[in-house]
């Protein structure tokens, strides 16, 4: 059996188990729950505009409370993506069901592989359809659409992808639920420096600017996000807000991804994955 098609079928596997899992209820309720209330809010945005938003103030506030909801969709994805990769991986190899498998004439490197596959799929398309039925219910009820919501859901799927993979890397170290504490817990100390970073820019501190920039370099997610955010929001956001100034706000992002960060997520993507492969090589099943 080749590599590929190892992987493909450990990732079909771990799809099927996540879906089964009680956190696949508990993603399903709180995105009903965030979509009804944030329809409702939107709907009395509306009301309150005459029923289209047809006015600058009206279009931003839409876009500022889209991105603030959007946050909540990442938050939600990256909580459940990392409590996923933990008794995914480190829990089947503390069971010793990862041996019963591993016993057979498969690389670990393709089970982990098909591990990731399957939990970045499943995280991914999560977020994705998530994201998408929000901005229908934007479109429904205050007649926003973003500018560029395709590239804005890819950047959210690609922000789980990052997280997924520092959780499986974190997972062949340490215990299930540790793995998934830190995970989340970098993935909201990025963000905190982000917004820090942001404040440090519209005030022109560039000792405080560059704890964003140093953060997001060193974990993507947070650079990731303010890209999902600059695609999400009404371009005139940032003209009300004084262009680099919208920086200070932390659910406004002054300028979109050069293809240069992008790159620099990948590579990061391939890097920590490689680092898991080798700790998960090297692990005493």
């Amino acid at each position: 059996m080749t590599t590929a098609r190892t992987a493909l079928i450990v990732a079909a596997l771990t799809l099927r188990e996540a879906s089964r899992r009680r956190v696949l209820l508990a993603l399903s309720v709180l995105t009903v729950v965030l979509i009804g209330l944030s329809g409702w809010g939107f709907s009395r945005l509306a009301a309150e505009t005459g029923g289209t938003l047809t006015t600058g103030e009206a279009r931003l506030t839409a876009s500022i409370v889209l991105n603030l909801v959007m946050f909540g969709y990442s938050l939600i994805a990256a909580l459940g993506t990392a409590f996923l990769a933990g008794p995914t991986l480190a829990g089947e190899t503390e069971s010793g069901i990862a041996l019963s498998v591993l016993a057979r004439p498969i690389r670990r490197s393709a089970f982990l592989l098909g591990k990731w596959l399957g939990l970045g799929t499943f995280g991914s398309g999560f977020v994705v359809l998530a994201g998408l039925a929000q901005c229908l219910v934007v479109r429904a009820t205050v007649d926003y659409w973003p500018p560029r919501p395709a590239a804005a859901l890819a950047l959210l799927a690609a922000q789980t992808a990052v997280l997924l993979t520092l959780a499986v890397l974190l997972s062949t170290t340490i215990s299930p639920m540790a793995s998934g504490v830190v995970a989340v817990g970098l993935f909201c100390t990025t963000w905190v420096a982000g917004v820090v970073g942001g404040i440090g820019t519209s005030l022109g501190n560039d000792a405080i600017a560059r704890v964003g920039t140093v953060s997001r370099m060193l974990l993507p997610t947070d650079g990731l996000w303010r890209g999902a955010m600059n695609a999400f929001q009404d371009p005139s956001a940032l003209t009300v807000f004084g262009g680099q100034d919208g920086e200070a706000f932390p659910f406004l992002s002054a300028a979109p991804l050069t293809a240069a960060y992008l790159g620099w997520a990948a590579v990061w993507v391939a890097m920590i994955w490689g680092l898991a492969a080798a700790s998960f090589l090297r692990k005493d099943l």
